[in-house]
């Protein structure tokens, strides 16, 4: 995948990237793998607003991606690379000797012609696309939509250009960084992905205009500066003044902008070796 630039013909052209699609080979989605998608709104089932600026946006169908691989030791063929309007990367549709057709999440280097596996056993080759379990990929390699649980598929690293790495092995558990800089035990009964997610330049589109923020659904945010006392605790004050508060807090009173929510006694922590960065 590459960017393409706009000429500056309107202030939001100028400096705006999109998407080229050179990569992609198939422009209609496959039925068989389509589910209605309905949108919230960011309100829960009394209608309430629970998660704010969202709304609208470009209507869309799910794609039934195989997080799981659970089809073993039969090769695909990868037939189509797609866009998924539902994540950043890219999905590519495999067809199975039978004829049963799947999307997977697309790896960097993956290609339509191409076989993959998804396989328990030990001498399955290490190639991009391949979905093996921890325990039979050697230190170093670079692996993607990884099991947190055994049998209950990706879970983590799905988004563009992500990847994790394998950095040890020690008893049942494999030492994986993941993109945050954390380091991670995972069983190595757990399956990922071998490869980095493509769509690797997505992380440098610059939008250009809010227009195009509310086509992915997103609505304005207002400052909570730019608020009344009654609206927010970093509102009032006479003119253009600071949030005033020393500790940047929610509409809601609870600490933001860099304060550690997770739970010191979270059952997870014991597969943390060492914490992302703050």
């Amino acid at each position: 995948m590459g960017l393409k630039y706009f000429k500056p013909t309107t202030p939001s052209r100028r400096h705006m990237t999109g998407p080229d699609f050179l990569e992609i080979t198939k422009h209609k989605p496959e039925k068989s793998l389509l589910l209605p998608l309905k949108k919230s709104g960011g309100r829960n089932a009394y209608g309430r607003v629970t998660s704010r600026h969202r709304g609208g946006g470009h209507k869309r169908m799910l794609r039934v991606v195989d997080f799981k691989r659970d089809i073993l030791d039969l090769p695909a063929k990868v037939i189509a690379i797609e866009y998924d309007p539902n994540r950043s990367s890219r999905i590519a549709l495999i067809e199975y000797p039978n004829k049963e057709r799947r999307y997977i999440l697309a790896p960097v280097g993956l290609s339509v012609g191409q076989t993959v596996i998804s396989s328990n056993q030990k001498d399955i080759e290490i190639q991009t696309g391949n979905c093996l379990l921890l325990r039979h990929m050697p230190s170093g390699t670079l692996i993607h939509n990884i099991e947190l649980s055994k049998g209950q598929g990706g879970q983590i690293v799905r988004s563009a250009g992500s990847s994790a790495q394998i950095m040890a092995k020690e008893g049942e558990f494999a030492h994986i960084k993941l993109p945050s800089g954390e380091v991670r035990l995972v069983s190595l009964d757990c399956h990922a992905t071998i490869g980095q997610v493509g769509n690797v330049e997505h992380e440098a589109l610059y939008l250009g205009k809010a227009g195009r923020n509310r086509w992915l659904g997103k609505k304005p945010q207002s400052r909570g500066l730019a608020m009344n006392p009654i609206d927010h605790p970093h509102g009032g004050g006479e003119g253009k003044s600071g949030q005033g508060n020393p500790h940047p807090v929610t509409p809601w009173g609870k600490p933001t902008k860099g304060y550690r929510t997770r739970k010191p006694n979270r059952y997870s922590n014991k597969f943390v070796i060492k914490r992302r960065k703050p």
